[in-house]
């Protein structure tokens, strides 16, 4: 196990640089321009220098090494030495924003609580509420619990979110006044009562990821449920005489954990991702929303590195999904 977790380490390197030369290529060849939002009324020589100022009078070659040194080098660096008062990064360019002229990545983590608070808490929420019910359903298979949990998980699944959310702000904020329409990033918890006003402005929109997050999950796990509950071990292990709990708990959902961990550590990322289109209902100023921000304004190093993130977790989440299917299942050697 230890082997293979180090081959996938080794080889995730090659294959995040490949994918950061392709974000970095797709971005570069897109139509727009980031000084199309400049007023007419600046002059052309005015306008040649801010490009000379943003580097975009660089050749391409030249800003993709800078960007990779920038975000491999320099702010891995920056971390360091906020967490042990070095100063190795001192006085080195990092990736700036082409809106704020400020680094990217101190935006990133000033976003970061947002989008852990909503959409990271609506995934942990989604993911214990599918389990125990695709347990359930599958072992109760055709039963009126079934039943409904399928037509639910139907629905959640079906109805995109921006409808939901929009759905749910008209009822339990304009029409009952229950809860915030809008989620007010600025607020702080530190009290008991200052915990409640951030509990009532989470409702909505956990709710509405949750159950967009549960819907999938749970079909997932009951379908590799049920795949499992017909097995040759189940029927042995039944026979030798163990107890029904200790048979679906223990022998049957191991086996069925394994590609339903595939979905939910793919699905990990998209916590950091931001759900773009929740973060706009509710206007909860995320990374989704920074993302968004960043394509409207050709914004293209915040763009990049939000991008690149994005794979980078994906990739990671990869790696422990792998090693998780040999923890599951024994019969899976990679050694």
């Amino acid at each position: 196990m230890l082997t293979f977790t180090v081959r996938r380490l080794v080889l995730a390197v090659p294959t995040l640089l490949f994918i950061s030369l392709v974000i970095f290529l797709l971005l570069e060849l897109a139509p727009g321009d980031p000084m199309a939002q400049v007023p007419l009324t600046v002059p052309p020589e005015v306008k040649e220098k801010m490009r000379e100022a943003l580097g975009l009078g660089q050749p391409m070659h030249v800003r993709f090494l800078k960007w990779l040194v920038q975000f491999f080098w320099v702010e891995p660096q920056i971390l360091f030495d906020h967490v042990f008062g070095t100063t190795f990064a001192e006085g080195k360019l990092r990736v700036l924003s082409w809106q704020t002229r400020s680094p990217v990545m101190d935006i990133v983590v000033q976003r970061m609580p947002q989008t852990l608070w909503v959409v990271g808490l609506s995934y942990i929420v989604g993911v214990l509420i599918a389990l125990p019910i695709g347990i359930y359903s599958a072992y109760r298979q055709y039963s009126v619990f079934d039943q409904v949990g399928t037509f639910i998980s139907m629905i959640g699944f079906s109805v995109p979110t921006f409808f939901t959310g929009v759905l749910l702000i008209v009822i339990f904020s304009v029409n009952l006044g229950w809860f915030p329409s809008i989620y007010d990033t600025t607020h702080k918890v530190t009290d008991w009562d200052s915990l409640m006003v951030q509990l009532r402005q989470l409702a909505m929109p956990v709710f509405v990821l949750a159950l967009y997050n549960a819907a999938q999950i749970s079909r997932f796990m009951r379908a590799s449920m049920l795949d499992n509950l017909n097995q040759d071990y189940v029927r042995t292990a039944r026979a030798k005489g163990l107890g029904e709990k200790a048979v679906v708990l223990v022998h049957v959902l191991r086996n069925s954990m394994i590609p339903v961990v595939t979905v939910i550590a793919l699905g990990a990322p998209q916590v950091f991702g931001g759900a773009i289109i929740t973060e706009q209902v509710f206007k909860v100023n995320g990374l989704g929303h920074l993302l968004i921000g960043a394509i409207e304004a050709n914004d293209l190093p915040t763009v990049q590195t939000l991008t690149f993130i994005f794979a980078l977790l994906i990739v990671v989440f990869n790696i422990i999904a792998d090693v998780l299917y040999g923890i599951l299942d024994p019969r899976i050697r990679y050694d």
